[in-house]
């Protein structure tokens, strides 16, 4: 790649409630690091890392430029500092693949990598999974 076809823009996540962008301060729902986006259907999910509160979360909007709505968390805090994960989906099914602590229990710097499946309701919303 030598380019881009168009400058970078922001992403705009919007708060359902009331459709003003999420701000810095909102730690449990804010974009603080690890970015995944994928499409499923005629939806396009950006998630990612709240970063302290230590929440997997997600937002829906209908184009990859957004502006997308939150739409809630993917996974409870896991063991370690960071959240960061992937979507894919393989043969018809969507999984999750992210990390934690478990195995060197809680050395943040050793981690191990998980994956889990996920689902979706009838509304194309992601239903949450526990941290194992």
């Amino acid at each position: 790649m030598r380019g881009f076809a168009a400058p970078a823009r922001d992403l705009v996540i919007l708060a359902p409630e009331t459709g003003a962008p999420i701000l810095a301060d909102d730690h449990e729902r804010r974009f603080f690091e690890a970015a995944w986006m994928h499409k499923r259907g005629d939806k396009y999910y950006f998630s990612y890392s709240t970063g302290d509160t230590h929440f997997l979360v997600y937002a829906m909007g209908n184009s990859p430029l957004g502006p997308f709505t939150y739409a809630g968390r993917i996974l409870e805090p896991v063991l370690g500092w960071t959240t960061h994960h992937s979507i894919v989906e393989f043969q018809d099914r969507w999984w999750l693949f992210h990390h934690d602590c478990e195995m060197s229990k809680g050395v943040s710097h050793l981690r191990n990598v998980k994956v889990r499946e996920i689902f979706y309701d009838e509304e194309g919303k992601i239903l949450p999974v526990k941290a194992e």
